[in-house]
């Protein structure tokens, strides 16, 4: 995800750079209001039918609408001026909130564990029609929100995330419908509980994802896919003037934005070598090959 400031200057490319990204937000927000209302009529569906798979829904919805949230505060928080006591502005609020959220995520599937257990153990009737009605709302609402971010997929990865999770939604919402079929015609109301514990299980595995990617770049670990021995392989290879690399640190500073230091020795006299253009390499290599904009190099 390239982080985008609108440049002070004005010109075509600017200008279009600048309505797409305004574009992509639009785009979000009414995301985030179909999502936001669906899932809340999921949950009075659920209590009316009492259909612990609609309230699993919309727990599952709930994980997608923060995805959603997030991309759109990925977006507006990628806009706004650092600070001389935020120097690197204010992109970490959406790793703060996806770290908490997960937490908030393990909650609610360790209830609806609980209860589906205790449905099965002890089934519910569940009211049939009124349940197919409401999972139908919800796949038309899947649905009609993966178009709108679909067009947007190819140019932004932001934007993929987002249209993969409202995706995974739109599944869950066709297996409830089916569910809400075979109880109406078999009055089985222990598929009720069954299909709310898979529709956890897929939360649970979102959820730790969701936990492990917050926690790592909290913890400043190390990009995925990105070690100090990769980098400096890499640029030893690359750069023939490098005698030795030491103390090389990489971390993220929220997702894919990524930040390096390092020291680096130079091979012979630094005076008879050009410093600036071993520099200028080393930085172009780890942002071409390892997408490392920030790159700070001290030379030893």
């Amino acid at each position: 995800m390239k982080h985008f400031h609108r440049p002070k200057q004005t010109g075509s490319l600017a200008d279009e750079l600048f309505e797409y990204k305004s574009l992509e937000k639009k785009k979000l927000k009414i995301a985030i209001a179909i999502t936001g209302i669906t899932m809340l009529i999921e949950i009075v569906g659920g209590i009316l039918t009492n259909s612990l798979a609609l309230i699993s829904d919309a727990g599952h919805m709930f994980t997608h609408l923060f995805a959603l949230a997030i991309s759109t505060a990925a977006i507006v928080c990628a806009g706004r001026p650092v600070c001389h006591h935020r120097t690197f502005g204010f992109y970490r609020i959406e790793i703060l909130a996806a770290f908490l959220n997960s937490l908030f995520i393990f909650a609610i599937t360790i209830w609806i564990f609980i209860e589906g257990v205790q449905r099965i153990i002890h089934p519910r009737e569940v009211i049939g029609v009124e349940m197919f009605v409401v999972a139908m709302i919800g796949l038309v609402v899947n649905l009609v929100t993966a178009w709108i971010l679909h067009g947007a997929t190819k140019e932004s990865l932001n934007i993929k995330s987002a249209f993969l999770h409202m995706l995974a939604d739109t599944f869950s919402s066709v297996a409830i419908v089916i569910g809400a079929i075979i109880i109406y015609f078999t009055k089985w109301n222990i598929i009720d509980p069954i299909l709310s514990i898979g529709i956890a299980f897929i939360i649970l595995i979102w959820g730790w994802g969701l936990f492990k990617d917050s926690a790592n770049i909290l913890l400043e670990a190390a990009p995925k896919g990105i070690d100090s021995d990769q980098i400096t392989k890499v640029l030893m290879d690359s750069v023939t003037e490098i005698e030795e690399i030491n103390d090389i640190h990489i971390w993220e500073i929220t997702s894919k934005m990524y930040s390096m230091t390092a020291h680096v020795k130079i091979k012979g006299d630094e005076r008879c070598v050009d410093v600036k253009r071993i520099l200028s390499r080393i930085k172009q290599i780890v942002n071409e090959k390892f997408d490392i904009e920030h790159t700070t190099i001290e030379l030893d």
